[in-house]
């Protein structure tokens, strides 16, 4: 079916017409973000995996709380910010140009001054010329310029989203920076209507506790999970039935098996089902066909290429296949025992093994599992269902040419 018209959207945040489950999370995230409209300073982390959904949710709280009214919403994303200086321009720019369409935006031009300056094609952008000094002074008075610029909107409060923080949560400057300005705000006489959330790995945040520790009683934590198997067939159906189209019901409980929970994962295979797909009626045929072309994707996607390349050789496709297929057979699939898989390989493929356990560790998507002796595990759930539709994907393909004698089935 024409591209086009999928109502996937990978690479995207999630529509808030397509969003699901979550909701113990929303309610908790909702509310404390109200509680900013009383002059209460809040500051939560939402953590999970790499494709969990993260930066959805947030965006969908904060969808929640302009819908009533009572609050701006600002979703900076930090990726490239190195130190706190550039975090404050990224900030400051991205507050000035979500106020752009807002009614307060002649106010907010009022606050930035003359800093502000036309950019872009025929001059239709805007951003902040703002010079390290000005960036230094925003640091140091950042409570007092979000007080200033909450009043400036006639808001009640603010919800500032922090996404992508990688290169800024291994900064001591940074960390001690959130401290202190918590702190300030905490003690201060003038109530600070200001929500923010935190959005990153988990070992994000405990980077920025180990940079300083009292972040810890800092922080609300809200750590996010994967999907329930109820949740993904409710976005499928949801978002398949937004455009028109149905899935039939086994073609449901492979997509289902293969998304793994992962929204990411989601977004991607249910795009390349639809481009697969050759009427609304969507079949088993056109999701195996979409799982097969979602692999490559995602694989380009979400891992390096140097184990992109490692995975596709001849050398180690045999070895891959019969590991997966005793990983499909436990639970959880994201781990297993070397002396288990050993029992399916030929003495040739035996003799390689530790060589290629060796180069998927060395390469970062194998990590030892101290808790069994022998034992692996892949360092998150997105590496694992990578490999399954990998695995699965070249086992159709065998099929198909008829050479197959694998117990590594689509379904």
């Amino acid at each position: 079916m024409d591209p086009g018209l999928s109502p996937f959207q990978p690479g995207q945040l999630a529509p808030v017409e397509c969003f699901v489950g979550r909701q113990d999370e929303i309610e908790r995230l909702y509310q404390m973000a109200r509680a900013s409209t009383r002059g209460r300073l809040a500051v939560g982390f939402i953590a999970g995996e790499r494709g969990i959904g993260k930066s959805s949710l947030a965006s969908f709280v904060r969808s929640l709380c302009e819908r009533e009214g009572a609050m701006a919403g600002c979703h900076v994303f930090l990726g490239g910010a190195q130190n706190l200086n550039e975090m404050m321009k990224k900030i400051f720019n991205k507050l000035l140009k979500e106020s752009i369409d807002k009614p307060w935006y002649r106010k907010a031009t009022k606050f930035f001054g003359n800093r502000i300056r036309s950019v872009g094609l025929f001059g239709i952008n805007v951003e902040l010329d703002l010079q390290e000094q000005d960036l230094s002074t925003l640091a140091n008075d950042f409570g007092p310029s979000i007080r200033e610029f909450i009043k400036q909107t006639g808001k009640q409060g603010l919800l500032l989203i922090l996404d992508d923080i990688n290169g800024l949560a291994g900064s001591a400057q940074v960390a001690n920076w959130l401290k202190s300005t918590v702190d300030e705000l905490s003690i201060s006489q003038a109530d600070i209507h200001l929500c923010i959330l935190i959005v990153g790995l988990e070992e994000r945040r405990q980077a920025l506790i180990q940079q300083q520790q009292s972040l810890a009683r800092i922080f609300s934590p809200f750590n996010i999970d994967a999907w329930s198997r109820e949740e993904t067939c409710e976005f499928y159906k949801k978002t398949f039935d937004s455009a028109g189209a149905g899935i039939s019901t086994r073609g449901l409980e492979l997509l289902v098996n293969y998304t793994g929970g992962l929204p990411v994962f989601a977004h991607e295979l249910g795009d390349s089902v639809w481009r697969m797909a050759k009427t609304l009626e969507i079949d088993r045929d056109a999701v195996i066909e979409g799982v097969i072309d979602a692999t490559e994707i995602i694989g380009r996607k979400f891992l390096d290429q140097q184990v992109f390349n490692a995975i596709r050789s001849e050398k180690y496709h045999s070895i891959l296949m019969k590991m997966m297929n005793k990983v499909i057979r436990n639970k959880p699939i994201d781990r297993f025992r070397r002396s288990d898989v050993t029992k399916d390989l030929t003495e040739e493929e035996t003799k390689v093994f530790d060589n290629f356990l060796q180069r998927m560790k060395k390469l970062g998507t194998l990590i030892q599992d101290s808790s069994v002796r022998g034992g692996y595990q892949f360092p998150n759930q997105l590496y694992a269902l990578y490999f399954v539709l990998y695995s699965s994907r070249k086992v159709q393909q065998d099929l198909n040419k008829g050479t197959s004698k694998s117990h590594l089935l689509m379904d």
